[in-house]
């Protein structure tokens, strides 16, 4: 087990390597952020891999303190990193899926996918066809109802 969470951190460290090099080889505001997306996710991996060794007591070390500096030290430089990143270079990847909706080919694109107030909203018109709980509470109700009807 040791051997291979060991595996899996150098594994991550060296695709953080190569995601950053991507990021920056490229230009296009999507493909930089997809690489900084799998950055993060194999820094939260090879974090998570430490705090499972020290947690099962694999490690000669504990490196969960040193390994959550290093981490919050590499996410204040990543984050500044990503906020330089040029969001007007870009081209719509036809997946619907970008980290910045300011341009009108994403908003077309957004117009598209799931819309929640308006599926919740065809759930709202139908309760009122149905009417309300209140109809069905009290049958005195019901019978001024008829009373009223003759």
């Amino acid at each position: 087990m040791k051997e291979h969470l060991a595996i899996q951190m150098c594994s991550n460290a060296a695709l953080i390597q190569a995601k950053i090099a991507g990021a920056e080889g490229g230009s296009l505001y999507s493909l930089r952020m997809q690489n900084a997306v799998l950055i993060k996710l194999a820094v939260q991996d090879m974090f998570n891999a430490v705090s499972f060794a020290s947690m099962v007591k694999i490690n000669e070390e504990d490196y969960v303190q040193l390994m959550r500096e290093k981490v919050e030290e590499f996410r204040l430089v990543f984050v500044e990193w990503i906020r330089g990143f040029d969001k007007s270079y870009d081209i719509p990847d036809n997946w619907a899926i970008r980290f910045d909706t300011s341009t009108p080919e994403q908003e077309k694109m957004e117009e598209l996918m799931f819309d929640e107030d308006r599926f919740f909203g065809e759930f709202n018109e139908d309760d009122e066809d149905m009417g309300s709980f209140d109809d069905f509470d009290d049958d005195e109700d019901d019978e001024d109802k008829n009373d009223d009807d003759k």
